[in-house]
């Protein structure tokens, strides 16, 4: 393992420089060792409020949420250093890990990461607290890319058509669930508590993994 460290409070330049070094001894591993790497990086948002940083003392315009402008271009400078070259045998798997200031997905940081990345995978605090392990949020989750290795000679022809039911019914279930919290468990409709009932059997048996 090959380890790139720095501190919240390490100047901000270190900060913004760490991912780039870290991605640069991948490259050197894959691209002239033939190794498979696995970067890990965390926390992105750490890198981003130090661009937010540097941003500010050099009086840039400010963009969403006062980071700059260029906030996109510069993630995507980072995150598109995963992947394979032609004619080389390594490869980059790039596994960003970042913190939802406020548990908003909508902040510009994990809305960015989204689009760049191609999906995330987004960790609920309540289901942490039930206990559920990994506690993954499924259906804030998503690939767009999923497509391309499921279905017909890869998992299962209806493979598509049954992961939306699940979700669907996950779904349904979830809103039963806070509708119960609200007007009590009496003013459910038979097929809501059945719906409630599978949200709780999704997350136990679909989602825990422990």
């Amino acid at each position: 393992a090959v380890l790139f460290i720095n501190l919240a409070n390490d100047p901000a330049i270190e900060r913004i420089a760490t991912p780039r070094m870290a991605l640069t001894a991948a490259e050197y591993l894959a691209f002239e060792k033939g190794m498979h790497v696995l970067v890990i990086m965390t926390d992105i948002t750490n890198y981003c409020e130090a661009l937010r940083e540097v941003s500010a003392a050099r009086k840039e315009v400010p963009g969403r949420r006062g980071y700059p402008g260029y906030l996109y271009t510069d993630l995507s400078t980072i995150y598109e250093r995963a992947g394979r070259i032609l004619g080389k045998e390594g490869s980059i798997t790039q596994i960003p890990i970042l913190t939802m200031p406020e548990d908003d997905k909508t902040h510009p940081i994990p809305d960015l990461t989204g689009y760049i990345t191609e999906g995330q995978i987004i960790l609920s605090r309540e289901l942490y607290k039930k206990g559920i392990m990994p506690p993954i949020d499924v259906l804030p989750s998503l690939s767009r890319l999923k497509d391309k290795g499921i279905g017909k000679e890869k998992t299962r022809e209806d493979h598509a058509d049954t992961m939306n039911q699940l979700f669907a019914a996950y779904a349904q279930g979830k809103q039963a669930k806070e509708l119960s919290v609200i007007l009590g468990e009496s003013a459910l409709s038979d097929t809501d508590k059945l719906y409630a009932k599978f949200a709780d059997a999704f997350e136990e048996q679909y989602v825990s993994q422990g």
